[in-house]
């Protein structure tokens, strides 16, 4: 077995969920995780474990064959996936889905330049939700699509809120309204805008001193995140932040309601429930991984979505036990 020798930047919640994922595959093995942080005070949670600076990535050219970008959306992912597929394959989770094209368009001529692949944007949405919304409307082309998220704590968004002047620290919860799904999974296919599908609820830290209504301004009004929702902003402890949204739970569905030949109603659901999002999101990473490595052997190169991606790609096992066994 040819080992994938993989490297990670960046510690948080979905660094470490990629730890724990590359040590479940056997054809895997971690080299290095880079910070932005003191190397040497880093402490791995699994087994030991190289830390270095991010800035010597370069050194490692040679050594890792595939790099998991583990930053967020909001800061991290548009500066360091171009500069990081300039040097190795990459694997993000971008999910800023209005800026996606323009992010594949920076990512794309960087990765084409230096021949390596860099799969962008994976994770479960975007990610496994973007192939079941593919799926369902390729399939039945007469429909409508519906897709719903949590209850359950955003990563992405929980980083945005985090990122605001004067939060000390934060959570966001989506809330899908139970109304609408049932109504869809009646066979309806109500014309819905984005504030009538989600509801979103954020619980705060406030820095001391810091002006809790220019903050609840900021998160509300923000674009791409909470500006299109029924968002509320509920200032809280730190002590009740660790003992009531300790936990990153989540999941969703995506759901297609069409009809067939003479008018038969259709629907096809795929859905989520996960315990933690991150651990969840760190395995779809870690599977693209694999599948970037195996592009980049057959001479592919430049920016890839799920898309592009043959699902064979994704598993250890050969093309002939999958058709045996799965098929």
């Amino acid at each position: 077995m040819n080992m994938i020798k993989v490297g990670i930047v960046g510690y948080g919640n979905l660094g470490k969920g990629v730890e724990k994922a590359i040590a479940q595959n056997d054809d895997m093995e971690l080299v290095a995780i880079f910070t932005r942080r003191n190397p040497e005070q880093m402490v791995a949670e699994g087994t030991e474990v190289l830390f270095e600076h991010i800035s010597a990535a370069e050194q490692y050219i040679g050594k890792i064959d595939v790099m998991i970008l583990c930053g967020g959306s909001a800061t991290d992912l548009p500066e360091q996936t171009p500069m990081i597929a300039k040097l190795f394959n990459t694997v993000d989770s971008f999910d800023t889905h209005a800026k996606i094209p323009e992010f594949y368009e920076v990512v794309n001529a960087a990765a084409e330049q230096s021949g390596h692949v860099s799969v962008i944007s994976t994770g479960w949405d975007p990610g496994l939700f973007s192939m079941n919304r593919l799926l369902s409307q390729s399939i039945l082309p007469e429909g409508k699509e519906y897709t719903f998220w949590g209850k359950g704590v955003s990563q992405g968004h929980s980083d945005a809120i985090r990122r605001v002047p004067g939060v000390k620290a934060g959570v966001q919860y989506t809330v899908p309204v139970e109304e609408v799904i049932e109504s869809i999974r009646a066979g309806e296919t109500p014309e819905l805008s984005t504030r009538e599908k989600h509801l979103r609820q954020c619980y705060v830290v406030a820095e001391e001193g810091a002006n809790q209504e220019e903050i609840r301004e900021t998160i509300v009004s923000m674009p791409n995140y909470f500006a299109d929702y029924d968002t509320t902003v509920t200032f809280i402890t730190e002590d009740e932040l660790k003992s009531q949204h300790g936990g990153m739970p989540h999941g969703g569905f995506v759901i297609r309601s069409g009809v067939t030949g003479n008018g038969h109603k259709q629907i096809i659901e795929f859905g989520l429930k996960l315990e933690s999002n991150p651990e969840f999101t760190a395995s779809v990473l870690v599977a693209y991984a694999r599948a970037a490595q195996r592009l980049s052997n057959e001479g592919h190169k430049g920016a890839k979505t799920v898309f592009d991606i043959p699902l064979g790609h994704l598993s250890p096992r050969s093309a002939a036990d999958l058709r045996r066994d799965l098929l």
